[in-house]
């Protein structure tokens, strides 16, 4: 599928954000939560500019499934590094195991079902984190109320995330076609989330 101007001016855009959130955002955090979300905006960064150069085929590398779990594993540690202490080793073990699952299931011809379950299993952790405790927080007063906006950034990725991995894994959930026009505003919607709730944190 051909990539609009359209596509391309909201694929810059998120760009923006996630560069400005690299540079602007997150400062005045401790290490780990600076190293992870570097790292899930970084990522953010250079799959949109990849998709601007080289348009949606991009997507057909089968590095995606991989870039599609790293972004939100590494915003969900960053999260629960902040502000779950108990929490903080046991989810940096789900983290690394879960992306050394994706990476193995994903390079090596693994015949089933298991492939799906465990993209199924690390997104939907990982998505469930984003998205519940920045609104638990806020809702509680923890954090002000414009944090919760990262909670709903956070139901977006997890959406694009599925989306992806299931196309990528031959079983994709709405047509092909679907994804591509609705993926560029999608990736705005959830970076403009992130960039506003950390914001107003």
């Amino acid at each position: 599928m051909k990539m609009t101007s359209l596509d391309r001016v909201l694929l810059l855009a998120t760009g923006l954000l996630a560069a400005w959130q690299v540079t602007i955002g997150i400062d005045g955090l401790g290490a780990v939560p600076i190293t992870a979300y570097t790292i899930a905006f970084g990522v953010l960064l250079v799959a949109g500019l990849l998709m601007i150069i080289l348009g949606f085929d991009v997507l057909e590398s089968p590095i995606v499934v991989i870039v599609s779990t790293i972004i939100p594993l590494s915003l969900a540690l960053g999260l629960v590094w902040q502000h779950l202490e108990g929490w903080r080793a046991p989810y940096l073990g789900f983290v690394l195991f879960g992306l050394a699952a994706v990476i193995v299931t994903r390079t090596f011809p693994i015949p089933g079902k298991l492939p799906t379950i465990v993209i199924a299993i690390v997104h939907g952790v990982a998505g469930i984190t984003i998205f519940l405790l920045p609104t638990i927080l806020s809702a509680q007063g923890i954090t002000r109320p414009g944090f919760a906006l990262i909670g709903l950034g956070g139901a977006l990725i997890g959406l694009g995330g599925l989306l992806l991995s299931f196309l990528k894994a031959g079983k994709p959930i709405v047509p092909r076609e679907t994804i591509f026009k609705i993926l560029p505003a999608l990736l705005l919607l959830m970076t403009t989330a992130f960039v506003a709730g950390f914001f107003f944190k």
